[in-house]
């Protein structure tokens, strides 16, 4: 187990934590959908919330709302099941992969070692968690496990094994001192005694195929249409017949009874109480006095009266690249490709792109309810009218083609503008797939299956149309990067990577293409690009990195790559050999945010030699090792880490780096051995900056050379040894000594 201690906790109110090097810190935040809320309960005028990606309550009184996720406390994404129990403020998350987070005062603690069933290879997930007292049922696919709140590890399990086959438990929970589960078969019930993992000890109260149960001072339980209430023995089925239950919660007051877009409650004697809607399908409901309050799946926790409330964030979770631009405002495209970038893996729910006003979240309505296919692989803002978004579509429909969209701030919503079609009819050609824009706010796009290859298209504003030139490449083809007065595009069907040097004029005519291929020591099909500070290009590729030094230039001359060699174990050793390289960033400092597949993200050095940082999901908030586009704020110095399964931020040390001093900061400071160990940090340097330490009466004590943009004093002196309390000043210089900055360090032994 793994455990991350609160300093200040009450019903998620605090959310400080310390031990958070394990999976979170301060540098980090998340950007989550809370829209899909999976279960809710209430506590004293709070109702604490369970979305996809992370927990939220929010207090009915003020209006406040707080989150709690991978970015702050919990352990992973992907929950599948939640409860919590007002009286000893304890709650348990449950994931897909089976895993547990026990929620308390205290802290919160990861489980991972769920009992499972000898020869069951079925899915892990968590289907249900009921609380009661200082036990919780955890519902499974194989049966039915006892947690045990107080020594925080798994009790007696039941697996419910029927013919060979297991049968999973959908829901369960405790009365009294007997555990019913709800399952496909049945009603099913035992006493919490020593017989209880013998499955041929279990009682089928009600044959039947259950889904949904809840209890506290009555049972309920329900199938697809019908609810019933237990009582001594006997189930009494509701009057009302239902379309289709989603959930069945039972309170002090009522049963509640969700079935798609209508809330239906009773009394817990089974008397009708009333319906309502809150406009749209709830996966669950719960009553707090005279209200009904709705867990929604697109909209979070709404009232009857069509008031909703969540954390402000995306739709959906679903992202594949961002864009930054204009000052803190985002375009996220949420598609996807498959088998070598070729075929579009379409989504049901037709997400589209989400963007980000530098203030709220806006989804267009365009989207929602929409019969045609969406698979957005990249959204672009147009640099000349920022307001008007471009979105690729890459779909294997009538759909496909490149939409333009114009932002109305007044409805805050997206006007439909224009298809463009591309100049093909078929629905299988010319498949749009990523935009950049020049120096001169030129907009291009590249196009996949454009006849035998794939094709540049060049947007004239003249006519508001595409024009449209074949390449002499592969039908793949990936997002072009403008850098140099080139585009750099990759070629990733073929070991082929393309430059395409418009000469900076409309016409195509006098354009010159350039290719890398074996010869040029490219190992792989390429995927990904960055051009650095140095204009070195860096190039990703199936098969590792390759760096052309002095790009722009050695690219005329049919130049040979460059591999980066480290060193392990004595042994000289390719870096990322035979990785696949989704993705290069390159930060203020020239160094580099490497995402490998599966294999989570690097932060090297300028030169690649160096690991400075690594992150998973193991050891930070990333929700997948699969990270499909980073990004950084060159302002700020925070990185965005994109994942199908969600975003998340990292404050970085690096913000743009000039040959000037910015704003330079120190921090811890003070610093305090007692609260913080680690090397105290100086950001907003200049490109290179000469550094010089000095004690308070003119001591030289340390002195260094700094080229990243941050650094790193450990708090040696000359010597090696730890300074000594006191007051440090640090004087600083650029590379010219045109610009000078200084700064105070507190150091507390």
């Amino acid at each position: 187990m793994k455990k991350i201690s609160l300093l200040s906790f009450g019903i998620f109110a605090a959310l400080q934590f310390v031990n958070a090097q394990n999976i979170s810190s301060k540098k980090w935040a998340d950007l989550f959908s809370y829209n899909n809320v999976l279960a809710m309960k209430e506590d004293n005028g709070k109702i604490v919330a369970a979305t996809e990606n992370g927990i939220f309550y929010y207090t009915i009184s003020t209006g406040e709302i707080t989150k709690l996720s991978k970015a702050n406390g919990l352990h992973d994404v992907k929950i599948s099941a939640f409860d919590y129990d007002p009286q000893t403020k304890i709650g348990l998350v449950g994931y897909q992969n089976g895993a547990l987070d026990i929620i308390t005062p205290q802290g919160i603690t990861y489980v991972v070692d769920i009992p499972i069933a000898t020869g069951y290879n079925g899915s892990k997930k968590i289907n249900h968690i009921s609380i009661t007292g200082d036990k919780a049922t955890v519902s499974v696919g194989y049966g039915v496990s006892i947690f045990d709140l107080k020594k925080k590890e798994f009790a007696d399990s039941v697996f419910f094994i029927n013919g060979g086959v297991f049968q999973a438990s959908n829901e369960a929970t405790i009365l009294g001192n007997k555990v019913f589960a709800a399952t496909n078969t049945g009603l099913k019930t035992h006493e919490l005694n020593t017989t209880f993992p013998v499955f041929t000890t279990w009682t089928t109260e009600m044959p039947g195929n259950f889904t949904n149960i809840d209890s506290e001072s009555v049972l309920a339980f329900s199938s697809a249409t019908e609810t019933y209430i237990y009582n001594n023995g006997t189930a009494t089925p509701l009057a009302q017949t239902f379309g289709g239950i989603n959930d069945v919660v039972v309170n002090s007051n009522n049963i509640i009874i969700t079935d798609g877009s209508r809330i239906y409650t009773y009394n817990t004697n089974g008397n009708f109480g009333g319906t309502t809607s809150v406009g749209e399908t709830c996966n669950t409901a719960t009553t707090i006095g005279s209200k009904v309050y709705g867990g929604t799946q697109l909209s979070g926790v709404k009232t009857d009266d069509n008031i909703a409330y969540k954390p402000d964030g995306p739709y959906f979770n679903y992202a594949y690249k961002i864009r930054l631009f204009n000052d803190n405002q985002l375009l996220v495209s949420t598609g996807i490709r498959a088998n070598g970038y070729n075929e579009p893996q379409n989504n049901p729910r037709n997400p589209g792109f989400y963007y980000f006003t530098g203030s709220e979240w806006i989804y267009s309505s365009y989207f929602i309810g929409s019969t045609s296919a969406f698979n957005v692989i990249d959204a672009f803002s147009d640099p000349v009218n920022p307001g008007d978004i471009f979105f690729t579509n890459y779909v294997f429909s009538s759909s496909y083609g490149v939409y333009k969209m114009k932002y109305n701030s007044t409805s805050k919503d997206f006007d439909f503008v224009k298809r463009y079609k591309m100049g093909s009819d078929s629905e299988y050609g010319r498949r749009p797939v990523g935009f950049t824009a020049d120096d001169q706010n030129n907009i291009f796009a590249t196009l996949a299956f454009s006849g035998p290859g794939s094709a540049l298209a060049f947007y004239d504003r003249a006519t508001d149309d595409f024009l449209v030139k074949d390449l002499n490449t592969s039908a793949g083809i990936q997002f072009p990067v403008f850098s140099n007065d080139l585009l750099w595009i990759p070629i990733p069907r073929t070991v082929n990577f393309l430059v395409y040097d418009t000469k900076k004029t409309a016409s195509f005519s006098d354009d010159t293409q350039y290719y890398l291929d074996q010869t040029n020591n490219l190992p792989a099909n390429a995927v990904s690009f960055a051009m650095d500070k140095s204009g070195d290009a860096w190039i990703g590729t199936e098969g590792g990195i390759r760096i052309l030094p002095n790009a722009a230039t050695e690219i005329k001359n049919d130049p040979q790559l460059e591999s980066i060699v480290i060193e392990q174990g004595g042994l000289a050793e390719e870096l990322f050999r035979d990785a696949t390289i989704l993705h290069i960033e390159v930060d203020g400092g020239n160094q580099k945010w490497v995402s490998v597949e599966d294999g989570g993200v690097y932060y090297l050095s300028a030169d690649g030699e160096k690991t400075i940082k690594f992150f998973n999901k193991d050891n930070s908030p990333l929700p997948t090792n699969t990270v499909t586009d980073i990004k950084i704020d060159k302002k700020t110095g925070k990185v965005y880490f994109v994942t199908f399964d969600g975003i998340v931020t990292y404050q970085g040390d690096v913000a743009d780096v000039t040959s000037n001093f910015g704003n330079v900061l120190v921090y811890p400071n003070p610093v305090v051995y007692s609260q913080f160990k680690g090397n105290v940090t100086i950001k907003g340097l200049a490109e290179k900056t000469n550094i010089r330490i000095v004690d308070a009466a003119g001591n030289l004590v340390h002195s260094a050379i700094a080229r990243t943009g941050y650094y790193e004093w450990n708090l040696n002196n000359q010597k090696g040894k730890r300074v000594a309390s006191g007051i440090y000043f640090v004087l600083m210089t650029n590379e010219d000594g045109s610009d000078k900055a200084t700064a105070k360090i507190a150091v507390v032994n």
